[in-house]
C-alpha cells in the first residue's frame, strides 16, 4: 500500500517535471504541429491555423492531456527561421513560453536522389533533433534572436540595397528598348535622360514613348527615395551619440578606419557587430560563411571553396571592403600580406580577396571589441 503510494507520488512528479517539445512547420495557410515529450519516442501530430495562436495554445493543452502531463508543465516550441521571422518567437516569448528559432540547415536530408518531403515529414524531422538537442547534443542550429529595435535598424540598409537593385533594372528595361530601335547613346544621368529623350524621341513609336516616359517617372521616383534613404543612413552614422542603439556608435567607429565609408559600416554594424556576441574569431568567420569546407573521404581531398552558410549581406559588402582596404590601406599588415602571396596574376587576386575578407572581418572585430586597431592601418581622424 505504502510502495503503491510512493510509486504513484514519483510519477505524479515525473508527469508534472516532464517537458513537451512542440515542432512547427510554418505553411502559409496552416502550422504542422509535431508535440512529443522529451526523452520518449512517441509523438503526436495536428493542423492549426496559421499564425492563429489560440489554436497553438488549445492543441499544445490537448497533446498534454493526451500525454498525461500536467496542465502547467512547461513547452518548448520550434520553428526554422523563414517568412513569419521572429513574431512567433517574440508572441510565445510574451506568454511565457520557451522559443527555439533554427536555421534551415540544421534539418538533415537523404542524399537519395528522391526522397518524401511534405509538412508532417519535416514537423517530425525537427521533433527528432529537438530531442537530440534536449539529450545534450549540438543537433540544432539554434538563430539568435535580434531585438525589436536592433532588427528595425536592419529597415535601411536593406531598403537602400533594394532600391539600387531596382534603379538598375529600371534603367536596363530603358536601354533594351532603346537597343531595340538601334539607339545605343543611352546617358547616364536622370536630367540628361529627360532631355535626351525629347531630341531624340521623334518619330518612334507612341506607345514607345509613353512607356519610357513612364519608365523614366518610376526611374525618378526609386532615385529620389534611394537620396533620401542614403542621406539618413549617413546621417544616423554622423549623429551616432545622440542614439539610444548600440547600431550606430558601432557604424561610427567603423568609419573612422579609412577605406571603410557609411554604407559598409552601416551594413556591418546593423548585420552583424551592433548587436552580436562572438567568443572567437572562428565564430565570426563562420557567422558569414568565409570558412573553408574540405572534403577528404577516402583517396578524395579536395576543398570546395567557403560555405557560404551565414550573411550573405556581411559578406558581399566585407569582399568590397576588401578591394578598398588594398587602395586607401596599402602600408597595412593585411595589405602587405595579400600582395605578397596574391599579387601576381588576376586570378590569383581574386581567389585572394575572400582570404583578405576573412582577415579583415576578423581584424574589425577585434578593433571593435578589444580597441585593437588593425596593424598599420591609418584612421581618418590621424590623415
Amino acid at each position: 500500500m505504502n510502495a503503491g503510494k510512493m510509486r504513484g507520488d514519483n510519477d505524479s512528479k515525473a508527469t508534472a517535471s516532464a517537458v513537451l517539445l512542440v515542432a512547427m512547420e510554418m505553411g502559409l495557410k496552416t502550422w504542422r504541429l509535431a508535440l512529443g515529450v522529451a526523452g520518449s519516442n512517441g509523438q503526436r501530430q495536428v493542423t492549426v491555423t496559421a499564425g492563429h495562436y489560440e489554436e497553438l495554445r488549445s492543441a499544445v493543452q490537448q497533446a498534454k492531456e493526451k500525454f498525461g502531463m500536467a496542465e502547467n508543465s512547461q513547452a518548448v516550441f520550434c520553428y526554422e527561421a523563414g517568412r513569419d521571422g521572429f513574431y512567433p518567437y517574440r508572441t510565445l516569448k510574451a506568454q511565457g513560453q520557451e522559443a527555439w528559432v533554427i536555421d534551415s540547415s540544421s534539418i538533415e536530408v537523404h542524399r537519395r536522389a528522391r526522397r518524401v518531403k511534405n509538412d508532417a515529414v519535416d514537423a517530425a524531422k525537427i521533433l527528432l533533433l529537438m530531442q537530440r538537442q534536449w539529450r545534450g547534443e549540438q543537433a540544432l542550429k539554434i538563430v539568435r534572436v535580434p531585438s525589436v529595435k536592433q532588427e528595425d535598424r536592419r529597415q535601411r540598409t536593406r531598403e537602400r540595397e533594394e532600391l539600387v537593385i531596382e534603379r538598375g533594372r529600371v534603367r536596363m528595361r530603358m536601354q533594351s528598348l532603346l537597343f531595340a530601335q538601334g539607339v545605343r547613346d543611352f546617358p547616364g544621368g536622370i536630367a540628361k535622360i529627360s532631355h535626351w529623350l525629347q531630341q531624340r524621341g521623334e518619330g518612334w513609336p507612341q506607345q514607345l514613348l509613353d512607356r519610357l516616359q513612364r519608365e523614366l517617372s518610376r526611374l525618378k521616383l526609386v532615385d529620389d527615395q534611394l537620396k533620401e534613404v542614403s542621406k539618413q543612413q549617413l546621417d544616423d552614422c554622423a549623429h551616432a551619440t545622440a542614439s539610444d542603439s548600440v547600431a550606430d556608435p558601432t557604424a561610427q567607429r567603423l568609419m573612422q578606419l579609412k577605406g571603410i565609408g557609411d554604407t559598409g559600416a552601416s551594413i556591418l554594424s546593423t548585420e552583424l557587430f551592433g548587436w552580436r556576441k562572438f567568443s572567437n574569431r572562428r565564430e565570426v568567420a563562420a557567422s558569414v560563411g568565409l570558412t573553408p569546407t574540405p572534403y577528404d573521404s577516402g583517396e578524395s581531398s579536395r576543398e570546395q571553396g567557403i560555405s557560404k552558410a551565414g550573411n550573405k549581406r556581411v559578406r558581399r559588402v566585407i569582399v568590397e571592403l576588401a578591394w578598398k582596404w588594398l587602395r586607401f590601406q596599402p602600408e597595412s599588415a593585411l595589405s602587405l600580406w595579400f600582395n605578397e602571396r596574391f599579387g601576381v596574376g588576376k586570378r590569383s587576386r581574386r581567389i585572394g580577396i575572400v582570404a583578405l575578407a576573412r582577415k579583415l572581418l576578423v581584424s574589425l572585430w577585434h578593433y571593435l571589441e578589444h580597441g585593437a586597431i588593425p596593424q598599420a592601418a591609418v584612421l581618418k581622424t590621424a590623415a
